[in-house]
C-alpha cells in the first residue's frame, strides 16, 4: 500500500439525493411556465420569473420548487440550483423542507467547490433545526467542506456532532473515522470504519481507509487483507461497468 495525500481522499456528502429524480418540470402551475419562451436549462430563469410576479410565500408552492432545484442538481447545473434552493429556502414556511432547501444548496456549492458559500449553507440548515435528519446530514457535509476550505480543526467536531445527532447515520460514522485517523487516532478510527460497515456503508474507499488503520496500529496481516478486499472489489465494480457499457452498445 502506498500513502494517500488528504486531496486524494473522497469524502461521504451525506445521503445525497434518491436515483432516478422525479421528473424535471419546469412548470408548476404556481409559476405557469410556457415552454415555449422559456429556455429550460436558461440559468436564471427560474429566479427571474420569482422576482418578476413578485410572489408572496402562499403563493409559491415550495415543494414544487424544490423539485426544480433536485432536477437541476441532476443535470449537473449546479449554479442554477443552488439560485433555486435559496429561492425554495426563502419562500418554506414548512422548517423541514427549508431545513432540505439549505442542505442541498450547499451541496450544490461544494460540486462547484465553493466551499466557504457551502459552509455558510451548512450552517443555515442547522440553525433551522439542530436535531433532525437533515441536521446530522448537515453537519457532516459540513465538516467536509471546512476540511476542503482549509479548517481542518473544525472538521472532526462537526462529524462528531453527525454522529451524536443520528447514530445510525453510516456516513457520518465514515467522515469521523477519516479525521480521527488524520489525527494519529488510528484505533478509534477503526472503531468509526466498522460502525460505518456495519451500518451498510461498505465500498472500495472506506475499506481503504480501514487497511490504512491498521497499518498505523501495526497489523500489517489484517490490513493486507482488507487493502486486497478493496482491490477485488473495485474491479468487481469495474467488469460490472463494462458489461453495462457492452450492454448498452448491443441495445
Amino acid at each position: 500500500m502506498t500513502d494517500r495525500e488528504p486531496d486524494d481522499y473522497e469524502f461521504s456528502e451525506g445521503q445525497g439525493f434518491e436515483d432516478p429524480y422525479d421528473e424535471f418540470d419546469l412548470d408548476p402551475p404556481e409559476l405557469d411556465v410556457d415552454p415555449d419562451k422559456v429556455d429550460p436549462i436558461d440559468s436564471r430563469a427560474l429566479t427571474d420569473m420569482l422576482d418578476e410576479r413578485n410572489l408572496a410565500s402562499e403563493q409559491v408552492d415550495a415543494e414544487e420548487l424544490l423539485d426544480v432545484a433536485l432536477s437541476y442538481m441532476q443535470i449537473n447545473r449546479f449554479e442554477q440550483a443552488a439560485d433555486a434552493f435559496e429561492r425554495v429556502a426563502q419562500f418554506a414556511e414548512d422548517d423541514r423542507i427549508e431545513q432540505e432547501a439549505w442542505v442541498n444548496k450547499g451541496a450544490a456549492h461544494a460540486e462547484l467547490e465553493e466551499y466557504d458559500m457551502a459552509i455558510g449553507a451548512y450552517q443555515e440548515a442547522i440553525d433551522v433545526d439542530g436535531s433532525s435528519e437533515h441536521a446530522a446530514t448537515a453537519e457532516t457535509n459540513l465538516a467536509y467542506a471546512l476540511w476542503e476550505f482549509g479548517r481542518t480543526e473544525e472538521a472532526l467536531e462537526h462529524a462528531e456532532r453527525a454522529v451524536e445527532i443520528d447514530e445510525r447515520f453510516a456516513e457520518a460514522w465514515y467522515n469521523r473515522g477519516f479525521f480521527l485517523l488524520e489525527r494519529g487516532l488510528a484505533e478509534d478510527a477503526l472503531n468509526a470504519f466498522d460502525n460505518a460497515i456495519r451500518l451498510g456503508h461498505r465500498n472500495t474507499m472506506i475499506l481503504e481507509e480501514k487497511a490504512r488503520a491498521l497499518e498505523e496500529m501495526g497489523e500489517f496481516d489484517r490490513a493486507e487483507e482488507i487493502a486486497e478486499e478493496a482491490e477485488e472489489m473495485r474491479e468487481d465494480a469495474e467488469a460490472d461497468l463494462v458489461d453495462q457499457q457492452q450492454q448498452q452498445q448491443l441495445e
